[in-house]
C-alpha cells in the first residue's frame, strides 16, 4: 500500500504513468530531458526519474550522449513480433500470389530475428526449376536480399547492432566478406530502393527484395523474388523491383500502414 491507496490501484497507476512516458517520448520528434518529461506529465522530477530509470533498465527507453531520453530499440523488437503474431502472413498471401503470377518466380515473406532472416511464407510458380527452401528456415542477413532490404531501412543503432552480431560466413565466392562491404551494399540498397543477392548464398541463384515498412517507415518484414540466375537476370531486376514495390504497397495498405503505402507509391527503382 502507498498513500492510502490499495496495492492494486497503485500498480495500475504506475503502469499508466510508465505508458504515459513512452507515449510522450514517442510523440516527440527529438529526445527529451528529465525536466521536460516531468513538466509535460506533471510529475515530480524524482518520480519521473524513477520511471525513466526502470524503463531504461528494460531497454524501453535509452539515453543519448547528451543525457536526454528517447524510445529504446526493444520497442522496435516488440513491434516486429506483434506484427508477426498479427495477420501479416494472411494479409500478404494474395499479394504474394499476384507477385508470383507476374514474375513466374518464387516469392518469400521474411522477418528479422537477431542477425538472421526467417522465411514465414513461400509461394512457388508452376516451374520445374524452383528454389529449395522451406517456411521456418533461416539464413544470415549479409548474404540474403531480404536481410539487406530490412537492414537498409532500420534505425542506425539497430542496424549497427545487427551487423555486430553477424558472422560473415562465406557461402560462395560472391558472399559479402565483412561489415564494411555490407555497409557499402546497404547504402546501394537505400539509393535504389531494393536489395539484391547476386549468387551470394547459393551459386546460380539470384534474389531481389523490398522491405515492408510500417507507418513510421521502419521495416517489419521483406518480400523477395528468387530464381535461377539464368532467368532472374540483371536486366530483369528493375522490372521485378517494380512488381515487388506494388506487392509491398498492397501489404502495407492492408496492414493499415497507409502513409507508407502512399510514400512507396512514388518510389521508382533505379
Amino acid at each position: 500500500m502507498r498513500d492510502g491507496a490499495p496495492q492494486g490501484t497503485y500498480k495500475v497507476q504506475a503502469l499508466d504513468r510508465a505508458f504515459a512516458v513512452l507515449d510522450l517520448l514517442g510523440e516527440s520528434s527529438t529526445p527529451l530531458g528529465l525536466a521536460q518529461v516531468a513538466t509535460s506529465l506533471q510529475l515530480h522530477k524524482s518520480t519521473a526519474h524513477r520511471f525513466l530509470m526502470v524503463l531504461e533498465r528494460h531497454h524501453m527507453v535509452e539515453r543519448t550522449s547528451g543525457g536526454k531520453f528517447r524510445l529504446g530499440l526493444r520497442l522496435f523488437d516488440f513491434g516486429n513480433r506483434a506484427i508477426e503474431q498479427y495477420d501479416l502472413r494472411d494479409r500478404a498471401q494474395p499479394h504474394l500470389r499476384r507477385l508470383v503470377a507476374e514474375t513466374e518466380e518464387t516469392a518469400h515473406l521474411s522477418v528479422l530475428e537477431q542477425a538472421h532472416v526467417i522465411y514465414i511464407d513461400k509461394i512457388e510458380p508452376a516451374r520445374s526449376v524452383r528454389m529449395i527452401t522451406r517456411i521456418g528456415q533461416s539464413n544470415p542477413v549479409h548474404c540474403t536480399s531480404v536481410g539487406k532490404a530490412i537492414l537498409a531501412f532500420l534505425p542506425e543503432e539497430r542496424m549497427a547492432d545487427v551487423i555486430r552480431r553477424t558472422r560473415f560466413e562465406r557461402f560462395t565466392s560472391r558472399t559479402i566478406p565483412n561489415a564494411d562491404a555490407l555497409r557499402t551494399e546497404i547504402e546501394k540498397t537505400r539509393r535504389r530502393g531494393y536489395a539484391v543477392d547476386d549468387e551470394e548464398l547459393e551459386e546460380g541463384l539470384r534474389c531481389i527484395a523490398v522491405p515492408v515498412l510500417d507507418a513510421q517507415r521502419f521495416p517489419v518484414a521483406a518480400v523477395s523474388v528468387s530464381g535461377p540466375s539464368f532467368r532472374v537476370t540483371a536486366q530483369k531486376l528493375p522490372s521485378i523491383a517494380t512488381h515487388l514495390l506494388q506487392c509491398v504497397r498492397g501489404i502495407s495498405a492492408d496492414m493499415g500502414f497507409a502513409s507508407t503505402a502512399r510514400a512507396q507509391r512514388a518510389a521508382v527503382p533505379a
